[in-house]
């Protein structure tokens, strides 16, 4: 059995590009069993003028292709920003095994806050969850960006 490795890291510089693109600075890295990272995907919402564009489900998308199943398990997921509901059902919908992720979100959380989707007796899967992972740099990335559109 290996040693934990964050992937947070990758995550934040999908989130830094984002915020470069204009985009809200949220990133997403997806982990295959075996360790290798097998997509990555910063928010995308105005870029491809599509709402369901964000990191976690552009991630999914490429992580299912390149597995060519639906279903992920076994994967690991990390987020900068806590899972909104549309992602968090997406993150039950693929299997995910764990979900890692950064800074809490209680305006539109879907995890933790809000609906707590995972929580619900409708949810089929739901992954292992850890929070906190680099939130102080996640949410500083989230400040800095909102702080120069005000």
């Amino acid at each position: 059995m290996s040693p934990f490795a964050s992937h947070m890291n990758a995550a934040l510089a999908q989130a830094r590009a984002a915020a470069l693109r204009g985009e809200v600075p949220v990133g997403a890295v997806v982990v295959a069993p075996d360790g290798r990272v097998v997509a990555q995907a910063g928010n995308r919402t105005r870029e491809l003028s599509d709402p369901t564009a964000h990191a976690e489900i552009l991630a999914l998308r490429a992580a299912c292709a390149a597995a060519g199943s639906e279903r992920l398990p076994g994967y690991l997921l990390y987020v900068t920003l806590e899972p909104c509901p549309m992602c968090a059902a997406a993150i039950s919908q693929a299997r995910i095994a764990r979900l890692y992720y950064g800074a809490a979100d209680p305006k539109s959380g879907g995890v933790a806050q809000g609906p707590r989707i995972f929580d619900h007796p409708q949810c089929h899967h739901a992954p292992q969850v850890y929070d906190g992972i680099n939130a102080r740099e996640a949410g500083q990335i989230l400040s800095d960006f909102f702080a120069t559109r005000r």
